[in-house]
């Protein structure tokens, strides 16, 4: 058998590099496990304002991620590059089966996250990466001076809009409802900011153009009217980010753990799965608020549990 560790996080979001900070800090043998880039979803955000600590001159997901990478390695917890396609969580020793290798902990804390879920329109498979994205930080400099749209209206769909400003020359917020759900304060960023426009209880229908996106179908949801929106001749094409919300990255323990109809992972207020020794952190888990500074909590809590589990 290779090295029994104390516990493996699965996910090296603020959820589980929290987690990692806590039971390196108490001399647990850890393993942080993640298959993309660490600092999960978060590092896809340019500006970070609301985190308790940060910056106060600006801070990004990626830097803010990057010194809590640096805090764990710091507590000597470990992290390995897999992807895991297997596990047995029930008994005493958990295993966890990887494309690069196995590995085995007394207590396993899943912070997986979470990834954006499809607009749901037609031409959505075809268009992602020509002129479709989900990240407006990585794709926003492909649309210096053209037209973008943002299709959402929360939080990460407002946000997204404001920075994408920076390159576009125009951005229009694509909503289902008449209102906005984002807070407030990032609801009077957009308000005020004259290169954004709005196009309220409306729906994307599909997708089109030729070889890139220059073409969309649009439809409002109380008239029933279908709009067309054709690229200007000049620019040859727009974009379109998708910002609707999430989908857990939970599939891997569909039929082990319990979850909620749309795939939560479901806790008690201690990250307690129902199986003993096995817990569930950050955006994977059922919870009222997705936020950086919840899923860091999450994670210091159940790295806490973990230790009191093998102690007892």
């Amino acid at each position: 058998m290779d090295r029994l560790y104390d516990v493996i996080i699965l996910g090296a979001g603020p959820a589980g590099l929290a987690a990692g900070l806590y039971a390196g800090r108490s001399r647990l043998s850890t393993l942080i496990v993640e298959k993309m880039q660490a600092g999960g979803q978060i590092t896809l955000t340019d500006e970070i304002d609301n985190y308790p600590g940060q910056m106060p001159e600006g801070e990004s997901g990626q830097t803010l991620t990057q010194r809590m990478m640096e805090q764990t390695e710091k507590f000597g917890a470990e992290r390995v590059s897999d992807t895991i396609t297997e596990t047995v969580l029930s008994g005493d020793v958990k295993v966890l089966r990887g494309m690069k290798g196995e590995y085995h902990a007394k207590n396993v804390i899943i912070a997986t996250g979470a990834h954006a879920r499809p607009i749901g329109c037609k031409g959505e498979r075809e268009y992602a990466g020509r002129g479709l994205s989900y990240c407006a930080t990585c794709d926003a400099n492909f649309f210096e001076g053209l037209e973008v749209y943002v299709v959402g209206g929360g939080d990460s769909a407002v946000e997204e809009a404001v920075y994408l400003t920076k390159f576009a020359r125009k951005v229009t917020v694509i909503h289902r409802r008449g209102e906005l759900r984002a807070a407030k304060a990032i609801q009077e960023k957009a308000f005020q900011n004259p290169k954004i426009h709005f196009m309220w209880n409306t729906v994307v229908e599909e997708l089109g153009g030729e070889d890139v996106l220059s073409e969309m179908t649009v439809k409002n949801v109380e008239t029933g009217e279908i709009t067309r929106i054709e690229a200007d001749f000049a620019d040859g094409m727009f974009g379109v980010f998708g910002f609707v919300g999430l989908i857990p990255n939970s599939e891997l323990f569909n039929g082990m753990i319990d979850m909620d109809e749309q795939g939560y992972i479901l806790t008690d207020e201690d990250m307690h799965t129902n199986i003993p020794g096995v817990y569930a952190a950050g955006d994977v888990r059922r919870k009222s608020l997705r936020q950086v500074v919840t899923a860091v909590a999450d994670g210091a809590v159940a790295a806490v549990q973990a230790e009191k589990f093998l102690t007892e």
